[in-house]
């Protein structure tokens, strides 16, 4: 099966590259871009009318949205082990942690990044992106205290939302007013450990050679 994604360096779509790296799919990158004054490829917006990605394809099928596209590649590929199975007690955990990142961690970078689509008029926005901050340091101190001392988020078992933890922390930008990683110790110690495996090296080659050192 040959899956097609539209990608941009930046954006969520990396972590669904990882994903597709851990799971040994083929696949095509379909480039777009993430920048608000440059128009998206007709064929994404076709699929999407936000005009977000990721974007996945295979066959005449397609979906949107990171988590869901997640829960979709791991269950349909659970030799890669990136997800419990349905009937396993850390289901549970599992996609309430994706849907949190989702809905409550994304949209806090949406508010510093975004402010225009929470904010009636531009005099306003510089709330938004405060408020926005301030949200980040709120929904990463939940993820750090659910981690405790686990080895991964769902304990002894590295799967796909340690992939997702890690692609999230690459978006902090502290001189934006984020909180630095370094505030979430559990947090850290978790991307830390991602980091070395060869998927996220490949993926992410850009992003650690501007982070060296």
């Amino acid at each position: 099966m040959l899956y097609k994604l539209f990608y941009a360096q930046g954006s969520a779509a990396m972590g669904t590259r990882v994903i597709l790296e851990e799971i040994g799919a083929s696949y095509e990158l379909l480039q777009t871009t993430i920048a608000m004054d440059e128009p998206r490829p007709p064929e994404q917006l076709a699929l999407n009318p936000n005009g977000w990605i990721p974007v996945l394809l295979w066959g005449e099928n397609a979906m949107y949205e990171c988590a869901a596209i997640t829960v979709f590649l791991c269950d349909r590929h659970p030799e890669a082990k990136l997800a419990p199975a349905i009937d396993d007690p850390e289901r549970g955990v599992y996609l309430q942690t994706l849907v949190y990142f989702s809905n409550s961690v994304q949209n806090a970078f949406q508010l510093n990044y975004y402010p225009d689509r929470f904010a009636d008029t531009p005099a306003d926005e510089p709330s938004a992106q405060r408020r926005g901050n301030r949200r980040l340091r709120e929904t990463w101190k939940v993820i750090d205290d659910q981690i405790g001392d686990n080895e991964w988020v769902l304990g002894e078992w590295f799967s796909a939302v340690d992939i997702y933890l890690f692609m999230l922390t690459t978006w902090l930008r502290p001189s934006r007013g984020h909180p630095s990683v370094d505030e979430f110790p559990n947090v850290k110690r978790i991307a830390d450990a991602v980091l070395p495996r060869r998927s996220v090296q490949l993926v992410y080659e850009e992003w650690i050679a501007g982070h060296a050192g």
